[in-house]
């Protein structure tokens, strides 16, 4: 056998142990949602500026990059099955801000399982960080909640934009 022959099958062998171990890595389904996102920055906003004004803090407003913001993220989890504002390798909160034109300083608070948006408010509230962050020095909102199929667990994204 020559030395090119036995260094091919080394080759081969190789390549192939590697794709089945990468092939391994992705054990994880991609779910997709079935109704897309919902918005639900509307109903959401009445409560955040009853939080804010009982704290003597600025009302904020509707704003439209958040809202995209908050529904892209919203998809993004339910598609990963994942509650995490970070998802797959690369992920990057400022690009994900930027490239949705939000105003900065940005915030996101994050959810799963709330099946109001009520609900989901309020553990938002009762969470010190996620408190912090609605009480912040921002000026606009966009609240979406995804979920892979009827009857799934939601997932909630909250952005709040400067």
């Amino acid at each position: 056998m020559t030395t090119f022959q036995t260094s091919s099958r080394r080759g081969f062998l190789v390549l192939s142990g590697m794709g089945l171990l990468l092939a391994g890595c992705s054990t994880t389904s991609v779910l997709t949602p079935t109704a897309g996102a919902e918005d639900e920055t509307e109903a959401a906003l009445p409560m955040v500026n009853t939080l804010r004004q009982g704290r003597g803090l600025p009302t904020l407003a509707l704003d439209s990059p958040a809202r995209k913001a908050a529904v892209q993220q919203a998809v993004r989890m339910a598609k990963a099955n994942e509650m995490k504002h970070l998802i797959g390798f690369g992920d990057d909160f400022g690009a994900r801000m930027k490239n949705n034109d939000v105003a900065l300083p940005a915030a996101e608070n994050i959810a799963s399982g709330q099946n109001t948006v009520e609900a989901a408010v309020r553990a938002w509230i009762d969470s010190p960080k996620h408190l912090e962050n609605m009480l912040g020095s921002y000026r606009g909102l966009g609240v979406a909640m995804a979920r892979t199929s009827t009857g799934a667990p939601p997932y909630w994204a909250m952005v709040l934009s400067g």
